[in-house]
């Protein structure tokens, strides 16, 4: 009997060790989530070829039934996602951001469309093409799952220890001084981590970060102020920090102002749900002590707010992912030309 079922299921068991490593070493690493899709992987690929040595038949019966799924399944996903950015575009305007989700629905149908030339064509630069470009798109689509499992296994799991800082995220004000219901959520997230602190008699201080844009009356910091003022938390109990303008910025100078004031403090980023785990990558860059919390966000907003924080994440490791789409590129039009 062939060794590679239980070489994938032993490889696996080795990833599921280093992932669980890493993720007590520091769960703020997205190749956390890439090891746990890898060890998912090869279970399932150990697991079918020990089906498939003791009963074929079944074997290709689960095989087929898996085709049929993932071919529906991203066909409703696609759907779903093109009439998810019609809602987004009627609800918060046709910025590009917002557009994020059709197209995302039209590039699955367009791998869709892909495997079929690749299946069915007998012309080789056409089927090169489409092999090469299904191998860089199964390969974000990978990375994509990895993602998102690994954004909802960190927002389960995030640390309850006492902090000295509780660092709230700016997301941009309506009518250019009002928190609107987006940022309100990350601020009501922050009450509940101060109130529960000050509960114990140790009440961290909030530090709100946001710079003022160009189409803003007052800095997203004053706004958020205000509206923990008008709740309750004193004044000396928040921190504003109003230079920053992205999230990267929020956390750097966050860090800045929390290590004057105390030196070897813990601090907690709140944000929203979606984005908590590019936070947590930002601030372990930063080296900022803490992890990151998610507050509830709307679930029409989910999906294009998740595509653009996977896309963003992407970019933060450009050479990585050129580097492997080359090779899967070059293997996709190596393996075209052949077959």
């Amino acid at each position: 009997m062939t060794l590679l079922p239980f070489l994938c299921l032993l490889a696996a068991v080795l990833l599921l060790l280093l992932f669980a490593r890493r993720f007590r070493d520091d769960r703020r690493r997205f190749g956390n989530g890439v090891l746990l899709g890898l060890c998912t992987v090869l279970v399932f690929a150990g697991s079918f070829l020990v089906l498939d040595r003791f009963h074929r038949p079944v074997a290709q019966a689960v095989a087929g039934a898996t085709g049929v799924a993932a071919v529906a399944g991203a066909t409703a996903v696609a759907g779903a996602l093109m009439a998810n950015g019609i809602r987004m575009v009627r609800a918060e305007g046709g910025r590009p951001a917002n557009l994020l989700s059709p197209l995302a629905g039209l590039a699955v149908l367009a791998a869709l469309a892909l495997a079929v030339v690749a299946a069915r064509t007998e012309h080789g630069p056409l089927r090169a093409a489409a092999t090469a470009a299904l191998l860089v798109a199964g390969y974000v689509g990978f990375l994509f799952l990895c993602f998102v499992g690994y954004a909802a296994l960190y927002q389960r799991v995030t640390e309850r220890h006492p902090v000295d800082f509780v660092v709230v995220l700016g997301a941009g004000l309506a009518d250019g001084s009002t928190v609107p219901p987006l940022l309100a959520s990350r601020l009501q997230k922050a009450l509940t981590l101060y109130r529960r602190q000050a509960a114990q008699g140790r009440p961290p201080t909030l530090v709100v970060s946001g710079g003022k844009g160009s189409d803003e009356r007052v800095s997203e910091a004053e706004a958020m102020a205000d509206y923990l003022m008008a709740r309750g938390v004193p004044g000396t109990h928040i921190l504003q920090e109003s230079a920053s303008t992205n999230t990267g910025e929020n956390v750097a100078f966050s860090r800045e102002l929390m290590e004057r004031i105390r030196p070897g403090y813990r601090c907690a980023i709140v944000t929203n749900d979606f984005h908590s785990l590019r936070a947590a990558i930002l601030a372990r860059r930063a080296g900022v002590p803490g992890e990151a919390h998610g507050a509830p966000t709307a679930a029409y907003y989910r999906p294009s707010a998740t595509l653009r924080e996977f896309v963003a994440v992407l970019v933060a490791y450009p050479l990585t992912n050129l580097a492997v789409c080359a090779v899967l590129a070059a293997a996709g039009v190596r393996a075209g030309r052949s077959g």
